[in-house]
């Protein structure tokens, strides 16, 4: 399974640390954002990686390079400006290939993941190894967490192991998802576009399923957040 790293973003709220450094290269705990993921994956046997970038991308390329020094393959998608989570997965669809495939987002601190677990997720069979059908298999397996403090109302209820737009509670989108590549099919090359939407269209088609994941998670959205993680490690 091939894995994607969003790192398009401008990270506005993190100014002016993202005015001289792309959001994903801040350092978080001795080592930048990017780095524990692209460690993480490689850990968990996924070493064919794709980063798209946009502002200050060059950056992002030189520090980790063709990721051969952390045992990992990776290949980038530019973007002249970013294109959007939808948008900037469906640019670079030609890097990811025809198979289902793990996306995240490069400004999210979770050490402790085991990316091991999202190869299988997506199954083609059902319990009696019958085939389903496309309109009955699910296109894409993503994990949610506990509400944080700038999500409090969550964006998905999850029953059993099917997400839906409607219920309650509703969780917290991790941004950690498998899909597979016909969920982007709509989108051009080059073209913007949000993943909220393409969610919550197929999990009201009941065809997105997805589980909790409890262990530590952050969104690094603030420089006050980024500040706490970092003194946490220093207290």
């Amino acid at each position: 399974m091939k894995a994607m790293i969003l790192a398009a973003g401008r990270g506005e709220r993190m100014r002016p640390l993202t005015d001289t450094s792309p959001k994903p290269l801040l350092k978080v705990r001795g080592r930048p954002l990017i780095e524990w993921h692209v460690l993480n994956l490689v850990r968990a046997g996924l070493k064919d990686i794709v980063i798209n970038h946009a502002h200050l991308g060059h950056m992002i390329e030189e520090y980790l390079g063709d990721g051969s020094r952390f045992g990992a393959r990776i290949a980038y998608s530019a973007e002249k400006e970013a294109l959007e989570t939808a948008g900037g997965i469906a640019n670079a669809m030609h890097l990811l290939g025809d198979e289902p495939f793990l996306v995240l987002s490069g400004d999210i601190y979770c050490p402790h993941f085991d990316f091991s677990e999202c190869v299988g997720v997506l199954h083609d069979r059902d319990a009696r190894g019958g085939l389903y059908t496309a309109e009955q298999r699910d296109i894409a397996w993503i994990w949610l967490t506990p509400n944080p403090w700038h999500n409090p109302k969550g964006d998905f209820a999850l029953t059993m192991y099917t997400v839906s737009g409607q219920g309650e509670p509703k969780w917290n989108f991790s941004n950690i998802g498998v899909y597979r590549p016909e969920m982007f099919a709509g989108i051009a090359p080059g073209q913007k576009a949000g993943l909220g939407k393409l969610l919550f269209e197929y999990a009201d088609k009941g065809l997105i399923g997805g589980e909790m994941y409890e262990g530590e998670w952050v969104n690094v959205g603030t420089v006050q957040q980024l500040e706490q993680l970092n003194a946490a490690m220093n207290a």
